[in-house]
Formats: C-alpha cells, structure tokens, sequence
C-alpha cells in the first residue's frame, strides 16, 4: 500500500488533530511541524495528545509519517547568532521528533546570504555536525531536502547534497528528501526522464539515503529556480508525471507527502485538493468518491472538448502567457485551475456543487482519462 498524505496542522491537540485531519483526506501518511515553522515558541511535546494521536494512526492503518524542521533555521548563516539558534533549535526539534516516534525530520539545508556556496555547503556541514553531536542518543535521521535554487538556498543539486553528506562525519544520521516542485525548478527532467534523473542521484547520494518524497506539481518551468507549488496536474510537471513518480517501483514504499496549494477564490477559505489528489495518485477515485464523481469528470471532458480546450496543452498555453506576457498577466493574472473553474460556474454545469467540490472534479479532470 502506498504511504501517501499531506502536510496537517499539529495546533490545537497536536498529533491527535493531525491525524484526524490526514484521515478525512484518506492518508496513509503525513508531515507535521512540531509548532509554528516561523518562529521557535513550543509548546511541551508531553502535552501534544501523541497517544491520542497514535491511536488514530493505528485505526487509519498509518505507521510512517514525517516532521519538517522549522524554515527559521539556517545552518548556511555567517552570523553567530543565526547560526547558534540554529544549532540549538534544531537538536530541540530532533529530540521532539524523537519523543514523538519518527525516524525523519526533513531540513532545508540553509543558504549562504552573503557569501558563497563553497562556504554555504562547509558552514551547514559545520552545523550539522554541531547538532548530530548533541543529539546522539535519538535515532532521527536529518533528510535534507532538495531545493529549487532560489536565492542562495544550498541543495539546488544533487553535488550539493552530496558535499554536504561528505562533510559530516556521522553522515549515517542524514538521509534526504527529494521534493518534485523544486528539482523540477532547479532543472532535472523529471517529466520526461525521472529514471535518468533517479540515475544521477543514485550514483551521486545514493538512493539508499531517499527517505522522503515531497509531491508538488510547480508552477514554473523547468530551470526556472523560483520554487511556486502548484496543485497536481495544474502546473507544469502535470500528473502523469507525477503518476509516474507516485508508483515508480524505487519511489513507491517511501512515505509521499503533498504540500500543494490550497486553493479558493475568496480570501481565508481555500481548501486543499489533498483528498483528490491522494485518490486519484492511488488509483482508488470511485472508491473515495463514487461513481457520481466519474460521470462529473467525463462531462467536464465533453464541456471542455466543445470549448477547444485540451487539457494539458491549456495549462501550458496559460502559464506560459502569464511568465511571459506581462500585459496579458496584468489584465487577467488567473492561473489555470481558476480558468477553469470560471468557465464551468458561469456555464453553470454543477450548479449544486460546492467551489470544493467543483475543484475536486477539475482535479480529476487533470487527470482523465487515466484513472478510468
């Protein structure tokens, strides 16, 4: 069975409201941050409901899932004190993932600002070993996660991850966590050649370290450096790639996490297409959803056909006028999914449907006809 989830809010009762929340999506895994990733405010991980929470994931049938360190940390930074708090908060956070059970704690591996690469890779490496020093007595692995190359962000290649898996001398405490958004922006042609690119990085890291997979379609196109998450199928990996991903037989039995936008056209009530998205990389749409959902998605096929609309040649054609037309990105920015959405309320096709509901089916339409 696959281990496919999402990321899930640990606030409230912590990993009880975590894996209450990944259930309704129909997960078999899930990411959590252990507190608000934008600041080191904690509460006491005792007092986070984890067996509460353990006892949801054992009737959800869950027996993976990942933390994700919090982005405040920067073991890249020059200054001091950037660097001390990152030392010391990320030893914090391995022993809350300790407590917690879990094996990975996924970590962006930090950027240089105002130096270089060269020192960024040496400095991380540095505090890597500063913080491995202080956590001995855990069995959470790092996996540092590879990035898309925005900025000065460390780990936009494999050579990368790899310098800094050299530097650290118990490297055997680091994995990685490959995100599919951003070695797509930063140029690895997982569209047309994921085996090639598995090659690359098993004969640079090694896919013995693959520990974690981060699934996010991108709204950028490849090289771009800019990393812009984008639903599956709505951006420009588009979901037979990333099918393709889900059930390679070197990716499959690793935990897959979504961290996809949440989408909505009002402020403050989007909603993620987590759901829709797990069912149909599971191959498991009329179970979750039923047949209902089906004959929906194939009107949506017949709407759009009459509209000259072909779906994965619609989504490029829109992005592409929107990264290079500035005009025409002004006069209407709308991305693909939003397009869509507007033609099929004001053709008011699924008039009883809620904007979720309808953004589930357009999901599936990404989608169709391969999972019918």
């Amino acid at each position: 069975m696959l281990k496919i989830g999402s990321h899930v809010s640990f606030s409230g009762k912590g990993l009880l409201n975590a894996a209450e929340e990944a259930a309704t999506y129909g997960s078999t895994t899930f990411m959590i941050y252990t507190g608000a990733p934008q600041n080191p405010r904690r509460k006491p991980i005792e007092d986070q409901f984890i067996t509460e929470g353990k006892e949801v994931m054992a009737k959800m049938g869950v027996d993976e899932i990942v933390v994700h360190a919090p982005y405040i940390i920067n073991l890249g930074s020059y200054k001091d004190d950037t660097f001390e708090l990152a030392v010391r908060f990320l030893q914090e956070e391995i022993k809350r993932t300790d407590y917690i059970g879990v094996k990975n704690i996924v970590l962006h591996p930090g950027a240089y600002t105002d130096k270089d690469a060269e020192y960024g890779i040496a400095r991380i490496a540095e505090g890597l070993n500063e913080v491995l020093a202080g956590v001995k007595h855990t069995d959470v692995k790092i996996a540092l996660e590879t990035m898309a190359g925005k900025g000065t962000e460390i780990g936009r290649s494999f050579e990368e991850i790899a310098a800094i898996i050299e530097k650290v001398d118990d490297n055997s405490k680091l994995s990685v966590c490959m995100d599919t958004c951003h070695i797509h922006d930063a140029g690895y042609d997982i569209v047309n050649d994921f085996d090639g690119v598995l090659e690359q990085f098993d004969r640079i890291i090694g896919l013995d370290r693959l520990a974690v997979v981060h699934l996010n379609d991108s709204k950028n196109f490849r090289g771009a450096g800019k990393d812009r998450h984008a639903p599956i199928g709505a951006g420009l990996i588009g979901f037979d790639a990333m099918n393709y991903i889900v059930n390679h037989e070197k990716i499959r039995h690793l935990p897959l996490v979504l961290e996809t936008p949440w989408i909505g056209k009002e402020k403050g009530k989007e909603r993620p297409m987590y759901e829709a998205e797990i069912a149909l990389l599971r191959g498991e749409v009329e179970g979750r959803f039923g047949e209902e959902f089906l004959d929906h998605v194939e009107r949506l096929d017949f709407f759009f056909r009459k509209q000259d609309v072909s779906r994965r040649d619609y989504v490029v054609g829109v992005w592409e006028l929107l990264k290079n037309d500035p005009k025409a990105k002004k006069a209407d920015g709308r991305e693909p999914m939003e397009r869509l959405y507007d033609m099929v309320k004001e053709a008011r096709l699924f008039p009883d449907l809620s904007e979720e509901q309808i953004n589930h089916r357009l999901t599936g339409y990404f989608a169709f006809p391969a999972f019918t």
